[in-house]
């Protein structure tokens, strides 16, 4: 279970007491988190999420909170924060900064079709519509910067066989650092993975977990995506699902000549930024009860990524 900070139901109720919600009915910690403590909560008049934040500074919180609400305000299917009857949205429970959240309808699919990948691709194109004229400005912590510091305290820790391909990816990106952080820029969810995604039959219902949204290149945000929703087991790209997906996109957002250049760095960066996420946690969490994502997946994908064959539709 991956809770890290476990509630009581007296607490919570006290917690609960200024949205004017209704009794708590019932709530339990929701297990697919790795980050930070989810919580399914039950009201009188209605269904919500309560997320207590495990990882990340409390000052980017308001970041957060108003990047949903734009997208909100845009129309987009996403959780925002709820106000207290005294219009309050950032409030803490346990010590731990505490947001509650309508709790969207849908669930997520395990294997992604191409009318999925052509959801997400429609939706990621919506999202970077709502904020590229007027970015809200986050650095991400997990960054170019970060994943060359990282990378190279992990390579040691690394199988011999595996150290070049990182290396060679490590060098990749600090040669084309300037180029990237250039490319064109909107609010990004920078995580959009299958279990960040929710159907409601065959339509995208919602999108959750932005605690890594951050401003930064929109192809960055493309390239994560497919990366997780258009690999096949091996690691490879399935084609079908990767057009389908870049299509959707395109048509809402033409990408540029130096988007096009760099698409295949971009899907190498995403799979080095992940690559070594998972391995950090796995070697925090090791013997803890608690979600870990298996690093190999995306040693895999990066293996995969050497050589790219699918370019970008309809780049101008």
């Amino acid at each position: 279970m991956s809770v890290f900070t476990p509630l009581t139901r007296p607490e919570l109720e006290v917690f609960l007491a200024p949205y004017g919600l209704g009794r708590l009915r019932d709530f339990q910690g929701i297990s697919a988190g790795s980050e930070n403590s989810n919580f399914f909560v039950s009201l009188e008049q209605g269904e919500f999420v309560l997320t207590l934040v495990e990882r990340g500074p409390v000052q980017d919180l308001p970041f957060f909170i108003e990047l949903l609400d734009v997208l909100h305000d845009a129309g987009l299917p996403v959780p925002y924060a709820l106000r207290t009857t005294e219009g309050e949205a950032l409030r803490s429970l346990a010590g731990k900064p505490a947001l509650l959240q309508p709790r969207l309808a849908g669930k997520h699919v395990s294997q992604a079709n191409a009318h999925h990948c052509q959801e997400v691709g429609k939706l990621l194109g919506q999202l970077h519509g709502a904020t590229r004229s007027h970015v809200l400005e986050r650095k991400t912590d997990r960054g170019l910067d970060w994943m060359l510091s990282e990378g190279a305290q992990l390579l040691s820790n690394l199988a011999p066989a595996n150290q070049p391909l990182l290396s060679d990816a490590l060098a990749e990106i600090q040669t084309h650092h300037a180029a990237i952080l250039a490319l064109p820029r909107a609010n990004l969810h920078a995580d959009l993975f299958r279990d960040n995604a929710l159907f409601d039959g065959p339509h995208l219902a919602g999108l959750i977990d932005f605690y890594n949204a951050c401003s930064g290149p929109m192809l960055y945000d493309v390239a994560i995506a497919l990366n997780d929703w258009c690999s096949t087991e091996d690691g490879a790209l399935d084609a079908p699902r990767a057009r389908a997906l870049l299509g959707a996109y395109a048509a809402l957002r033409p990408f540029t000549p130096s988007e096009a250049e760099l698409w295949p760095v971009m899907l190498r960066v995403a799979c080095v930024r992940f690559w070594i996420s998972r391995l950090i946690a796995a070697e925090s969490f090791a013997g803890q009860d608690v979600l870990i994502h298996n690093p190999d997946e995306f040693q895999r994908r990066l293996a995969q990524r050497q050589q790219v064959h699918l370019p970008l539709p309809f780049a101008l």
